[in-house]
């Protein structure tokens, strides 16, 4: 019997003989739980905001079979002002709803007083052995009808406020049966899904087609995939997925790890035989890029036309265009981008000519452009609350006007050659070019002409995928070299902070500067023009100025072993080697710990050395220094305490002292995002051969505080500790101000003045396992599981079991022996054992605390955490502390996921202190 509703979906698929159902990574689902939420009545909107596929599925079904609307909320802005805003507009938009989110995300609805979520953990959780539903709960159901809203998802608007996008339980049934036509998927075979299930894509196109035809689905997480391709292909191997999703932006990963040599952390025998639609869609396919990446998953038994480009959005419930045939039918019709193929059944498509004003719309003629109208069963209704956006939505013979530009070619398969809509979509990731745009001019940069900047997204010939496109009306003049790099520099490093994204910048005169009717400056005309190649002179001028301003101050490779560094880092960073000197300092190329990581291994096959220091590739800075120094890897150096993330700057130095593993590659990420100061960090004694660890606290503080005065003579100094690094900054900061030295900053994160208690409790196993899931070889949660299993174990036997159990291919990517990790583990217990009897005593000038989710073994939550134990730095502070609130955990706040809104409050902290 064909389902009426979701619940009927979940009801054939629960009974189902065969053992299918949901694999998600990590594990961690709840078992069979009655909830009590206060105040829930049937139809009640729940805002669902999440970020583990487990919680979302379990509270979406929840609220589904409780008779409720969920609506998936996506990530918030880290931009406190934007965040506030939003969520006053949901809580309007909604009609006050409830909402659930986890208590490590409550952080989040801060700086708001209207959304006051549930969170899992507060909620009333009653193990329940009923077969039935209670009387309550029945009271609050009722049978759901196809007219009834089954979900709302969120979907950014032209203002930036989000519109609620109204999905029926019709719309949805008819987009799922409609998606099961397109190519047939044997029931032995999954689904894998890695995108967040705020995303229609996710929630319709995987996990609810999975359950309607009762395959296997199988969910990971995003950062997961995107960091690792090689995990994504594993897993289809694996689980025997015949459906999954890439977007153009990740098959061009797929295509470089395949198509390089190091294909290591690939299994060995991996079979892609079980692939039937690896659907793509959310910015155009690249067929060049399609029909190479074609071939070589057919090296793994993938069907030629597995790739299967796709086109759909929220309000078609995701994909409703496929084309099947890629490559052959677009290499046959000469197509640079992949066609869309045709409507799925339940929509019908129709282009229509702009412009005219007969009664009926003019249809366009075969290959001729327009704009994309749609209209069917698996078209939503309308937007919740927002009846001029539903209006403006639709024609008024009633189809929905996708705002995109297209053609129908002579097949009748659909064609996207533009879009109304222009939002910058970047890796996935949207950007509004309007907020970008103000980011630049509220930077006051001296190169640029207020009120004309423009940015849109654009994809360079040949290129893989978009990028962010700049252009601005500069001040100074033409022939002004100096004026013109600086301004670049400016704007690359502004477009950074705001979008984690590298631009293309070109600076025009006024006279190529489009405008509307109306005066304004047209992003559409602009682009169209770029496009066209209008601009090419232009560019070819900025490009002349760059390369000749380059060849001047940039010093070009001397001998081979240069020549070969800068061509390995320029390939792994995709910097133009015309761009980049042998004198360029690494960092400022962008360079991350897991580039150094991945360099480290490129470097050591290429040039035939068996092993390279970490160490030495961040203490040398350039290529140049690396070259000669990789002469000298045999000859033994001297410990020095300090590491260079960051030497330009015109603004106070700021040290940052190493947490308890001894490393400081953790801050890398947070050097990037302070380009106006130098970075210093402090490593801990013990890496390298012959070093011996410190002794105690004061020994350590002793080396610390003499290389900071042999770098800086004078203050003021500005100081910052992560985690058990905090102890040793206050301790550092205290020798300094006895000897009248000014410490104007210091950064306290996550760390209370008392910690022996903490120290205690960690013995080598503790550090052991502390280390692993800080380098990402196990989840914290692991670590906690074998513990107690551990502790019986010899050392020798702890760390082949971690290397055993680890992540291999973060194993492989870390290239860390056995000997190494059990000597990084001794020297992280050497740290920990010399605080086991510390006592905090005296005080400094001032303290900035940024505190995060504390670990649950000390607090249950941010609020016991602050009170409990952060509060006590008032006692060991001339002045009132000042607390910093920032996203993320413990091990989590400065890491890849927070760190672009960890460094807005930390950068504004050290503008409060006039640093």
């Amino acid at each position: 019997m064909a389902p009426m509703n979701l619940e009927d979906v979940l009801r054939l698929a629960a009974s189902e003989d065969e053992e299918r159902g949901i694999t998600i990574y990590p594990l961690g689902a709840p078992g069979n739980l009655k909830i009590s939420l206060p105040s829930f009545e049937a139809r009640s909107i729940v805002l669902l905001h999440f970020t583990e596929h487990v919680d979302n599925i379990v509270w979406f079904w929840s609220v589904i079979l409780a008779g409720g609307i969920p609506a998936m909320s996506p990530p918030i802005s880290n931009i406190p002002s934007q965040r506030q805003k939003h969520l006053e507009h949901l809580f309007g938009l909604l009609d006050s709803p409830m909402c659930i989110t986890r208590l490590a995300l409550l952080d989040q609805f801060v700086g708001q007083d209207l959304l006051n979520p549930y969170t899992v953990e507060s909620l009333s959780l009653i193990q329940s052995h009923e077969n039935g539903n209670s009387t309550e709960h029945q009271n609050a159901r009722r049978t759901s009808y196809p007219k009834d809203l089954a979900s709302l998802m969120l979907t950014s608007g032209s203002t930036g406020n989000a519109k609620a996008v109204c999905l029926d339980q019709r719309q949805v049934l008819a987009a799922i049966a409609g998606k099961s036509t397109i190519r047939e998927i044997p029931r032995e075979f999954s689904a894998l899904n890695w995108i967040g299930l705020d995303h229609v894509g996710s929630l319709i196109e995987i996990h609810l087609k999975a359950m309607y035809l009762g395959i296997e689905q199988v969910h990971v997480q995003a950062q997961d995939v995107i960091s690792d391709p090689a995990l994504f292909l594993n897993l289809i191997g694996r689980h025997r997925v015949g459906r999954t999703f890439a977007p153009n932006f990740f098959l061009a990963k797929l295509r470089l790890l395949l198509e390089s040599k190091d294909v290591a952390r690939l299994d060995q025998d991996l079979d892609l035989s079980c692939l039937r639609l690896l659907i793509s869609g959310g910015e155009s396919n690249v067929i060049e890029t399609c029909g190479a990446l074609a071939t070589l998953l057919g090296d793994y038994g993938a069907p030629p036309n597995v790739i299967v480009p796709g086109f759909g959005m929220t309000e078609t419930c995701a994909g409703s265009f496929y084309n099947v045939d890629c490559p052959s039918y677009d290499i046959q019709n000469g197509y640079q981008f992949a066609s869309l193929g045709r409507c799925m059944p339940g929509l019908q498509m129709r282009v229509t000519v702009p412009g005219s004003k007969a009664e009926l719309p003019t249809i366009a003629s075969t290959n001729e452009p327009g704009l994309l109208e749609l209209r069917g069963s698996v078209l939503f209704r309308g937007y919740l609350n927002n009846t001029s956006a539903t209006n403006l939505a639709f024609s008024p013979d009633g189809w929905f006007k996708t705002g995109d530009q297209a053609f129908l070619d002579s097949a009748g398969n659909l064609n996207i050659v533009g879009r109304n809509n222009e939002s910058i979509n970047i890796n996935g990731v949207k950007h509004l070019p309007n907020e970008l745009e103000t980011a630049i001019e509220e930077s006051s940069l001296e190169g640029i002409t207020q009120n004309h900047t423009v940015c849109f997204s654009f994809r360079p010939p040949r290129a893989q995928t978009e990028q962010i496109f700049i252009v601005y009306l500069p001040s100074f003049d033409p022939d002004n070299i100096a004026a013109r790099i600086s301004t670049r520099d400016a704007i690359i490093q502004v477009t950074f902070f705001q979008t984690g994204s590298r631009p293309c910048v070109l600076p025009l005169n006024s006279l190529f500067l489009q405008k509307s009717t109306l005066g304004k400056l047209s992003r559409f005309k602009i682009r169209a023009a770029l496009e066209r190649g209008d601009y090419k002179m232009c560019e070819d001028f900025d490009r002349a100025q760059i390369m000749d301003y380059n060849s001047s101050n940039m010093s070009q490779p001397a001998h081979e072993t240069e020549r070969l560094l800068r061509e390995e880092f320029c390939e792994e960073l995709g910097l133009s080697q015309e761009c980049s000197g042998v004198n360029t300092p690494i960092f400022d190329m962008g360079v991350s710990s897991i580039h150094l990581i991945r360099l480290k291994k490129r470097l050591q096959m290429r040039l035939s050395i068996p092993e390279i220091p970490i160490l030495t590739m961040m203490r040398n800075l350039t290529i140049r220094s690396l070259s000669a120094a990789l002469k000298n890897l045999n000859k033994a150096e001297e410990y020095n305490s300090v590491v260079i993330l960051q030497p330009n700057g015109h603004k106070a130095p700021i040290w940052l002292f190493h947490p308890g593993v001894g490393e400081i590659l953790v801050f890398l990420n947070l050097a990037k995002f302070l380009p106006d100061r130098p970075v210093y960090a402090l490593r801990a004694r013990g890496f390298e051969a012959g070093e011996t660890y410190f002794a105690n606290i004061q020994e350590a503080v002793t080396i610390y505080h003499a290389a900071i005065k042999t770098k800086q003579r004078t203050g003021p100094y500005a100081l910052a500790g992560y985690s058990y690094g905090t102890m040793l900054a206050f301790e550092t900061a205290k020798l300094l101000e006895t000897n009248d030295d000014r410490v104007a900053f210091l950064g306290c994160m996550n760390l209370p003045p008392h910690i022996k208690f903490r120290m205690q409790q960690l013995d080598w196993i503790e550090c052991l396992l502390h280390l692993s899931y800080f380098l990402g070889l196990i989840t914290a949660e692991h670590g906690e599981m074998m513990a107690p299993r551990l502790r019986g174990h010899s050392k020798e036997q702890a760390v082949n079991y971690i290397r055993e159990v680890a992540n291999p291919d973060r194993l492989l990517e870390l290239a860390l022996s056995a000997d190494a990790l059990a000597n990084w583990a001794d020297l992280a217990y050497g740290l920990q054992s010399m605080a086991r009897e510390y006592e905090p005593s005296g005080a400094v000038a001032v303290i900035d605390v940024f505190f995060a989710e504390p670990l649950k073994i000390v607090a249950s939550s941010k609020e016991a955490w602050v009170k409990g134990w952060l509060s006590k730095w008032a006692d060991f502070c001339d002045s009132e502390p000042r607390f910093h609130e920032v996203m993320g955990e413990h091990y989590t706040m400065i890491g890849e996921t927070h760190i672009s809104s960890f460094q807005i409050v930390f950068r504004e902290a050290l503008k409060t202190r006039k640093l």
